[in-house]
């Protein structure tokens, strides 16, 4: 009986010395949020060796703020979900370690091409694991669209005006609404038109990129938005009763909207059958090219024991399954990033629900054929890019500048904080 006894406390003694408590550090809220702890939850019932605590960090940014500077004092997370904006800065930040090379025998070739080039590197090794991958896909409301006559949503952007027009004239108030973030007008226009945001494919091809938005057809763009604001055909953030895109187009509010799949959990909750979706406009005499992958990648973070990386490679390898992906499809509206989810999903009776529409759509968006310049972003600073580009455009939507000195103003701040980007990392070459 002694020796069982011994023997047993010594198995519980080995097993106890073989599990980790890691934390995952993530910044989405609402929907996403509840899918996360759910799937944190799930992870952590699923097998006893390891625990992970999933944190909440109320948003991206604050996110990326946090982590570094808790690396920088030791107390930093094994793992951190953070946005595709920031890919470059944490490539450089010499906080994080591929996840390619961190857990070598994954299927890395498995994810679907449009949500690995974002996070891949010049030699295609995938440095941060895709999570919650969304893209952009056009929305739009039977019942408002039906009282125009409106049968099915338009394709192209010359489409979207005219109907537009007509909702106008058939009593919608609120006929399109965006919010103008770049991640919409600028960066997906770009994309699936196959055109640039920045010289050297958008800074793929070396650190000395320069922005170019501010010229030719994505200028022209920016000014139409503005044109049929002050036509009563767009509506953004602050001219809508509910004061919010989303949740102007969620209530009932605006017949029409561009937003991420990740948004359509909460539309269909909204508005159920009445949601219609289709791929983004384009404009006429233009090949559609694939959209960017959004939502955010999963990064492994320097500095922790082995028994820690046990633990976040067993995380992520649950993450990576079929099941979980569907079921945060599901939940959110993102779309599942691995080939073998998307068939997985395709072959279900569940496949035609509602629930799943935006995987069909949302992945055939991301798989439309590529060039360069509809690889992704990869540019230094960009999260504060972002925040200038929707500062200066704001001006020139509500009247205080116009469209172009707004492009050119926020081209020339870019480009100042690339410039400055390329001397902090002076010497140092592209993953």
């Amino acid at each position: 009986m002694l020796k069982t006894t011994a023997l047993s406390a010594l198995a519980l003694s080995a097993a106890a010395a073989h599990a980790a408590d890691i934390d995952f550090w993530y910044g989405n809220t609402g929907t996403g949020e509840a899918a996360i702890q759910a799937a944190c939850a799930a992870f952590n019932e699923a097998q006893d060796d390891h625990r992970v605590t999933c944190i909440g960090q109320g948003g991206y940014e604050t996110g990326m703020q946090k982590a570094i500077a808790a690396y920088r004092s030791g107390q930093h997370p094994a793992l951190i979900q953070f946005f595709d904006a920031g890919t470059l800065d944490l490539m450089l930040s010499g906080a994080v370690m591929p996840v390619a090379e961190f857990a070598p025998d994954a299927d890395w070739d498995g994810y679907i091409t449009g949500a690995r080039s974002y996070y891949e590197t010049s030699q295609g090794a995938l440095y941060s694991q895709p999570y919650n991958g969304s893209t952009l896909i056009f929305y739009g409301n039977r019942a408002l669209l039906a009282k125009a006559g409106i049968e099915a949503l338009p394709q192209s952007w010359e489409g979207v005006a005219e109907a537009a027009r007509a909702l106008k004239a058939a009593g919608v108030d609120c006929p399109f609404v965006t919010d103008g973030h770049p991640w919409r007008v600028l960066e997906q226009f770009a994309a699936r038109h196959g055109l640039p945001v920045a010289t050297r494919n958008n800074g793929y091809g070396g650190l000395d990129a320069e922005y170019v938005f501010n010229q030719g057809p994505v200028a022209q763009h920016l000014q139409n938005l503005a044109d049929w604001r002050d036509d009563g055909l767009v509506k953004l953030d602050a001219d809508t009763a509910a004061g919010n895109y989303a949740t102007a187009f969620n209530t009932g509010e605006c017949a029409m909207m561009e937003g991420s799949t990740g948004s359509y959990g909460a539309a269909h909750a909204a508005l159920g059958d009445k949601v219609e979706i289709a791929m983004a406009p384009i404009y006429d005499g233009y090949a559609r090219h694939n959209t960017l992958i959004g939502g955010a990648s999963i990064w492994v973070m320097k500095g922790h024991s082995e028994a820690d990386y046990d633990a976040a490679r067993a995380f992520l390898d649950f993450l990576r399954q079929d099941e979980q992906q569907i079921e945060f499809t599901r939940a959110t509206g993102y779309v599942p990033v691995t080939e073998s989810a998307l068939a997985a999903l395709q072959a279900s009776p569940e496949a035609a629900s509602l629930e799943f529409a935006t995987a069909g759509v949302g992945v055939d968006s991301l798989n439309q054929p590529g060039n360069p310049d509809s690889r992704g972003i990869r540019l230094g600073f960009y999260v504060q890019f972002r925040d200038i580009f929707m500062e200066e455009t704001q001006k020139a939507f509500t009247g205080g500048q116009s469209m172009q000195a707004a492009l050119d103003n926020a081209a020339a701040c870019g480009n100042a904080l690339l410039r400055r980007f390329e001397q902090t990392y002076q010497g140092v070459a592209l993953p």
